[in-house]
């Protein structure tokens, strides 16, 4: 149960959307892992003269991801990627086999963390907590040109 003296919030705030900016973001993959974009994602945002309002991301891949997750420890992101293999493997009998035995475990990995994000801008930087960065999964072995749009809709006022 929770009581009232374990919750605060600060007032609504709120602002009117006059600005809408986009970016493609190119980003060659060196194979499977994991890619921090938090650095250009926040690049695009200065960029963008953003204030306040929301930072979309979106890959436009059917077997690489986003995801936010801590960027303190790699050994994170180690572990992340086994728990992946382990929910996809790529001996599991799939059908799809087309272009190789690693693409459509990177289809169900895909499926599970997502194609898009969206994180809050507040006062021109990203809402970020402390140990948090983007990600953006690949799940294919080989190395990959992925491509992620970027997306901020709110005031740059």
């Amino acid at each position: 149960m929770t009581t009232e003296k374990s919750l605060t919030r600060s007032a609504p705030s709120s602002v009117q959307a006059t600005t809408i900016a986009s970016s493609l973001l190119t980003v060659q993959t060196p194979g499977r892992g994991f890619t921090d974009l938090t650095a250009e994602a926040a690049k695009f945002v200065a960029e963008a003269r953003a204030r306040d309002g929301a930072l979309t991301l979106f890959v436009r891949h059917t077997s690489a991801s986003l995801t936010i997750q801590e960027n303190a420890d790699p050994s994170v992101l180690v572990d992340l990627t086994t728990a992946l293999s382990r929910l996809a493997p790529e001996n599991a009998g799939w059908t799809h086999d087309t272009e190789g035995p690693d693409d459509m475990p990177a289809h169900v990995k895909t499926m599970l963390t997502g194609a898009s994000l969206q994180v809050p801008v507040l006062n021109g930087k990203l809402a970020l907590g402390t140990w948090q960065a983007i990600y953006l999964i690949e799940h294919r072995k080989r190395p990959h040109r992925r491509e992620v749009v970027l997306q901020f809709i709110g005031s740059n006022q």
